[in-house]
């Protein structure tokens, strides 16, 4: 099974940029859709962006459209999401997971990295 190692997480101003990674172990990589989820504080998990085993196909949670962006690089076993124009709403423990395709793994993850913060102060 793959394992996951995020990393990019800080403190940043409103309107500030920060880029996650999120390594993978395994020769895998390439075969897994891949995700980003994230928590806030008091919240229940929420999906965030995905991306398809190739790349070719994204998909974004509605509140970030347009400020982030996911993509992959299965040379290198790692996944990014770039996040532009933060909100203190943006807030949250950043969570990196695989899943058998883009379209499932909003529901049926099957690994999880142990998470980087984002705090976006005001």
């Amino acid at each position: 099974q793959v394992q996951l190692v995020e990393s990019g997480g800080g403190l940043v101003q409103a309107g500030g940029s920060l880029r996650l990674s999120c390594a993978a172990s395994g020769r895998t990589f390439s075969t897994y859709a891949m995700g980003w989820f994230r928590q806030a504080p008091g919240k229940e998990r929420e999906f965030v962006a995905a991306i398809s085993w190739s790349g070719g196909g994204t998909d974004y949670t509605d509140s970030v459209k347009g400020r982030f962006t996911i993509s992959r690089d299965n040379a290198k076993n790692t996944v990014y999401l770039q996040m532009n124009s933060l909100k203190p709403e943006d807030t949250a423990v950043y969570y990196c997971a695989a899943g058998a395709a883009m379209a499932t793994i909003r529901i049926n993850a099957l690994a999880w990295g142990q998470g980087t913060l984002v705090t976006v102060s005001s």
